[in-house]
């Protein structure tokens, strides 16, 4: 059922993932003026005569965008007709275009008139959000065969906060590590966990800050994520998908951090900058599926824990047969 669908959601989801590595890769590269003051051709021409690294990068990225927004269009209408009865289809229809759409926008902003390093920081956080709302109309289509009731999840409110909580957070964190790219503050610290480059104790300027900023940003959510795993793995064995999330997600940003140290060692190895945009991209989807189900949960007064055991209590306060009496 669906098989048209499915296949074509997940050739999206991937396009997605590879406009977020494009981005990446334009940035880090210096790319993003390859094609001149001009968009959405490049040069003002079709087929430019000077062709360049730089404007072969750029091109690339533009062509990806354009044909990969157009996918996004499709299954948006396709989903809608064909899964419109699930609630969240509708919303993630709208939003994964609407935010592609937002993103291309700052992007031909920046070429045309150009844009500060604080508002193109935006840029990646617009994609992410382009990005999970694809991945998650691609999990809806894949639930209605494998017929997932999450409304059956119980998830307490201490989970809700790590996940609600954590969502936001990790979206703030995406923002500085963005900036870390755009204000070109990478390796402004050649040091590693501190920046010994003025005071060993305060950074010295700007730049320093919005690296030792991200620095402790990221940092912090290592943390959080792994109290939130700690919590998933010891109270929510028997609950599949919030179990295996967490331990995914944890997973998946501890890789991140180890990326993000890598790339100060290896002094901005691409290959390692480029993991570093797909791991916290695939954490954020993970979170984001995470929200989706728990949004499902109604039960908010007592933890899966607590009703679990209190099953096991009724099966032992039960009286005992008369054919059991010695």
């Amino acid at each position: 059922m669906y098989r048209a669908l499915k296949w074509f959601a997940v050739l999206t989801t991937i396009g997605m993932l590879l406009i977020l590595l494009g981005g990446a890769l334009v940035t880090k590269t210096d790319s993003g003026m390859g094609c001149g003051r001009s968009w959405p051709l490049c040069e003002g021409r079709f087929v430019p005569s000077d062709i360049t690294p730089a404007l072969l990068i750029e091109l690339a990225h533009r062509l990806i965008s354009g044909s990969v927004g157009f996918m996004v269009l499709i299954l948006s209408v396709w989903s809608w007709k064909s899964i419109g009865h699930i609630r969240e289809t509708k919303l993630l229809s709208l939003m994964s275009f609407i935010f592609l759409a937002v993103q291309a926008l700052i992007g031909a902003g920046a070429v045309l008139w150009g844009q500060s390093s604080f508002i193109m920081a935006l840029h990646f956080g617009i994609s992410l959000i382009s990005f999970a709302s694809v991945l998650l109309l691609t999990l809806l289509i894949f639930e209605v065969d494998k017929k997932f009731d999450a409304k059956k999840l119980i998830v307490d409110k201490t989970m809700k906060f790590h996940i609600y909580g954590l969502m936001i957070y990790t979206y703030f964190v995406v923002y500085t590590g963005a900036l870390v790219r755009h204000t070109k503050s990478s390796l402004v610290c050649k040091d590693w966990p501190l920046c010994v480059n003025s005071s060993p104790s305060l950074p010295g300027n700007l730049y320093e800050w919005v690296q030792m900023g991200h620095r402790a940003a990221a940092g912090l959510i290592f943390i959080w994520a792994g109290i939130a795993a700690y919590t998933a793995i010891s109270k929510y064995r028997h609950q599949k998908v919030i179990y295996w999330g967490w331990i995914t997600a944890f997973s998946l940003i501890t890789f991140q951090a180890l990326a993000g140290i890598l790339i100060i060692i290896t002094k901005l190895n691409l290959i390692v900058s480029l993991a570093h945009v797909v791991f916290i991209s695939c954490f954020f989807g993970v979170l984001s599926y995470l929200l989706l189900i728990t949004s499902r949960s109604k039960k908010n007064s007592f933890s899966a824990q607590s009703q679990i055991a209190a099953k096991n209590q009724a099966v032992h306060l039960q009286p005992p047969q008369k054919g059991n009496i010695i």
